[in-house]
């Protein structure tokens, strides 16, 4: 059994946070699951660079009884994005590479030393804790809207107290935003769910209840638990060239729709956002989107294109904006 807290979203937080302040509740779920699995090893698989939350778990596993102990070893997470995949978890502890894959075998098949492995993140291990040690009734005694128990967030952007919060499920975002201290200035889009999330519009961001049914019901993931708020002073292409770019320095280069395929939209979004672009890059960017999903050889490439897809809904006027200047140019 593997307890996931790399956490490479370059915006979240929130696992960090929990492994440093609450490492016991992780490791009380962690052997919960492990005893119920009847599992033979449990690895911890940390971020290298959460040096806070890597020494507060090491510290509670020293506490822990000898049998629990005797089972459990650390293993460092590299500071890459899709470090925290479940089959790049499996392959860091067998082989020393955090390589993803998409294709079978499965970790829950054949996973660490061949055998089937459960990848599970630590705030889902922190409720199992909970849950066990105070029953069901009590797990259900908070939520709104219908939804159940509590989520973690990182709430990032344009809000007064940018941070970690814990809120009720089915918690709107607005609500959650306010948490925060409410936007710093009007906001322009919110991205939900990280670098592999989407862009919203505001309106339609606002009323979405923070239940993971009721998102899926319309299309949506929490994802890693990211609240993004745009501020209206920032341009919306520069930021997603931004992203795209750091997307594509993130393959794991080990197939060509990725290591290319990224590489081409990020540079195309730079060109676009650098007022270099030509006529064609904004359609040459949609066809693109089209053509790269579930040719990769693992989910790199699909998160990263669901995300430009949404930005170039989202910032539609800014991007056409951003090239209209070749329009004008003599041809």
């Amino acid at each position: 059994m593997i307890v996931n807290g790399a956490e490479g979203e370059p915006q979240s937080h929130k696992d960090r946070l929990l492994m440093a302040t609450r490492p016991h509740l992780v490791l009380d779920g962690a052997f919960l699951a492990a005893r119920t699995l009847r599992a033979a090893q449990v690895v911890l698989y940390i971020g290298e660079e959460h040096k806070t939350a890597w020494a507060a778990m090491a510290r509670a596993l020293a506490e822990r009884p000898e049998a629990e102990r005797r089972v459990t070893r650390m293993a460092g997470a590299p500071n890459r994005y899709v470090a925290g995949e479940s089959s790049a978890a499996v392959h860091l502890i067998d082989a020393g590479v955090a390589t993803p894959t998409t294709t079978p075998p499965y970790p829950r098949e054949r996973g660490v030393a061949t055998t089937p492995t459960l990848v599970q993140n630590v705030e889902t291990l922190a409720h199992i804790a909970l849950i066990a040690r105070y029953g069901d009734v009590w797990y259900r005694s908070v939520g709104r809207r219908g939804a159940a128990g509590t989520v973690l967030l990182t709430i990032a952007g344009g809000v007064r107290s940018p941070g970690v919060l814990e809120v009720e499920a089915g918690t709107t975002i607005e609500e959650a935003v306010a948490a925060a201290g409410g936007v710093s200035e009007p906001a322009a889009a919110v991205l939900l769910g990280g670098y592999f999330g989407v862009w919203l519009p505001v309106e339609q961001a606002w009323e979405l209840p923070l239940d993971g049914e009721a998102l899926r019901g319309r299309g949506l993931t929490l994802g890693c638990g990211v609240i993004g708020v745009q501020p209206s002073s920032r341009c919306g292409v520069c930021d997603t060239a931004r992203i795209m770019r750091y997307l594509a320095e993130e393959s794991s280069a080990q197939c060509g729709p990725c290591f290319f395929g990224l590489r081409a939209l990020s540079d195309t979004c730079s060109r676009i956002a650098e007022r270099g672009t030509n006529r064609d890059d904004i359609a040459r960017l949609k066809k693109w989107t089209v053509e790269v999903p579930g040719r990769g050889a693992c989910k790199h490439p699909d998160g990263a294109v669901m995300f430009l897809r949404s930005a170039l809904s989202m910032f539609a006027d800014q991007f056409a904006s951003h090239a209209a200047h070749w329009r004008q140019q003599p041809a």
